[in-house]
């Protein structure tokens, strides 16, 4: 009895430091979901998807809570999109290694719930919130090219986009933009990534290197628009970012299949 009465208040202690153990719980069905996505029929693999967004939407409503202007409305799509991308880019995993994975997935899908609660309360860190975006948008990417197949192009490039406009809206509520200007600056965020994705295209690349450009094109595209609100100079953010870039698609070249 005692050592039973010693093992509940650890677990207490252990549930008092987690912030809302709800997401940890709707974490792991997202994690389980995914799982099942990797592994189903296109038609199951629907389903999975329609599940993912339910769990998303429960996840925005009873864990991050009520809607707050000035943090922006698009952190409440981000949970359901990331348990999305996570479902699409489990299948190019091959077989069983995957299902190793299913831990890790559950950690990063409720660190994305996790870290909004932190910005919530204004302990969020900036710079790991742009990586898990961007970590979203690679592997949306990279699972709907290769659930569709590039030759099947701009249908894959379209969804691709469907899926990175909440991710480049939450993007500029991070940086304190609001409203239509919000708006704005993520359709030409989603633009710039649809551009470098139809190059990838054209181009032949593999798979992985058209996400990893398309990945590429949005974070760079978010940096500068951050350096250049910051004060740098166009000329600056055009030849640092631009070079980043480049670079990108140098390495895409030479990895270039025929």
């Amino acid at each position: 009895m005692i050592g039973r009465l010693f093992a509940d208040r650890r677990r207490l202690a252990v549930l008092r430091r987690i912030d809302r153990p709800a997401a940890v719980g709707i974490a792991i069905a997202q994690a389980l979901v995914a799982a099942f996505g990797w592994f189903a029929d296109p038609i199951w693999l629907a389903v999975a998807i329609a599940a993912q967004l339910a769990l998303g939407g429960l996840a925005a409503i009873y864990v991050i809570g009520p809607a707050r202007p000035e943090l922006g409305l698009a952190r409440y799509a981000i949970p359901s999109i990331a348990g999305i991308s996570a479902t699409l880019f489990g299948k190019l995993i091959p077989g069983g290694l995957s299902l190793l994975l299913v831990p890790l997935v559950a950690v990063l899908l409720w660190a994305i719930t996790y870290l909004e609660l932190r910005i919530e309360k204004g302990t969020g860190g900036r710079t790991i919130g742009d990586l898990l975006l961007t970590s979203i948008v690679f592997s949306s990417s990279a699972g709907l090219l290769a659930l569709f197949g590039p030759q099947t192009w701009p249908t894959p490039l379209i969804l691709v986009a469907i899926l990175a406009a909440p991710v480049a809206l939450r993007a500029a509520e991070a940086r304190g933009t609001f409203g239509v200007e919000a708006v704005g600056q993520s359709v030409l965020h989603v633009l710039v990534i649809a551009e470098i994705g139809a190059g990838a295209v054209l181009l032949n690349l593999s798979l992985t290197v058209m996400a990893a450009l398309i990945a590429l094109a949005f974070y760079s595209w978010a940096g500068a628009v951050d350096a250049i609100r910051g004060g740098a100079s166009g000329r600056s953010v055009a030849i640092e970012f631009g070079s980043l870039m480049l670079l990108g698609l140098i390495v895409g070249l030479v990895l270039h299949r025929p």
